[in-house]
């Protein structure tokens, strides 16, 4: 039945949408896999522009059919007020209940004069709230390793502040491979007087080259002795998630044993790397807390 503490917890699992009709039969076999241990809910990436927007809606429309809660991101770059207020009556009238709140990033092709009427995660937050009120539950970015846009480390702080204040209920990080860094942030914001959940994003290792590109263009850290260790592994696919899949695992236990509300796992649409951590890590599933 899990700890007390563990009922408190929120874990979910992270999916983008495919662009093929093929990536989508391989994400349903994966929803397939990953529902089995009955997440509390999983969050759908989100694309700006109209043909990945919908690609959006028909995985949400793929989850939704099997009963399953959806977190649809929702940005705000390159968007109107009118048009996210399309999307949120939409999402009203799909009975999704949460929404994870970011800026986003400017979809290829535009330019910086097309940036749209919302140009923060904060003042899409407070639309959404100016909009629908309580309706939603809202999901913010954390950045325990600080955005890379950022001036600096109490600016982004600010940021994240602001966030909150307009009236986010919990937060997910980017992820990030030093527990450090999360349990420094959360003692950042505690002396701001940000008391939601910050629920830290997990990504298992297993491809070196895509981690390593997914993080130099995001921010996130790949601790030296974890990179060089990978480094050295070259193409030996099954010694790199071997390796990768023991780090990650110990800092997972290292979070919750600190404290840490739950862990997001991001997926990239594969089952069998998360499934892996959240049986080796005890999780328990939503449904049997009654959750």
């Amino acid at each position: 039945m899990g700890t007390p503490e563990q009922r408190a917890r929120s874990f979910s699992f992270e999916l983008f949408p495919p662009k093929t009709p093929e990536g989508m039969e391989k994400l349903a076999r994966s929803v397939r896999q990953l529902n089995a241990v009955a997440p509390e809910y999983f969050s759908v990436t989100y694309g700006a522009g109209g043909s990945t927007r919908d690609r959006t809606f028909e995985t949400l429309d793929l989850l939704r059919r099997q009963g399953i809660e959806v977190a649809p991101h929702l940005s705000c770059i390159g968007s109107t007020r009118r048009e996210i207020g399309a999307i949120l009556h939409r999402y009203r009238e799909l009975d999704i209940g949460r929404i994870v709140a970011l800026r986003g990033d400017l979809p290829s092709g535009m330019g910086a004069g097309d940036v749209g009427e919302l140009h923060y995660a904060n003042e899409l937050v407070a639309f959404i709230r100016e909009q629908t009120g309580d309706r939603f539950r809202i999901e913010v970015a954390a950045y325990p390793e600080f955005h890379p846009q950022a001036p600096n480390a109490e600016r982004d702080l600010q940021s994240f502040k602001r966030k909150v204040e307009a009236g986010a209920d919990a937060a997910i990080t980017q992820y990030f491979y030093n527990a450090d860094a999360y349990f420094a942030f959360l003692d950042s914001c505690k002396r701001l007087g940000i008391e939601i959940p910050i629920v830290p994003g997990v990504m298992p290792i297993t491809n070196f080259s895509q981690l390593a590109r997914f993080s130099d263009a995001c921010g996130a850290e790949i601790p030296r002795w974890v990179r060089k260790r990978l480094e050295a592994f070259g193409d030996d696919i099954d010694s790199i998630r071997a390796f990768g899949h023991e780090v990650v695992l110990r800092m997972c236990r290292r979070l919750l044993e600190g404290g840490a509300p739950g862990i997001h796992f991001y997926t990239m649409n594969q089952s069998g790397p998360a499934l892996r951590l959240w049986k080796e890590l005890g999780l328990p599933r939503t449904d049997a807390l009654g959750g």
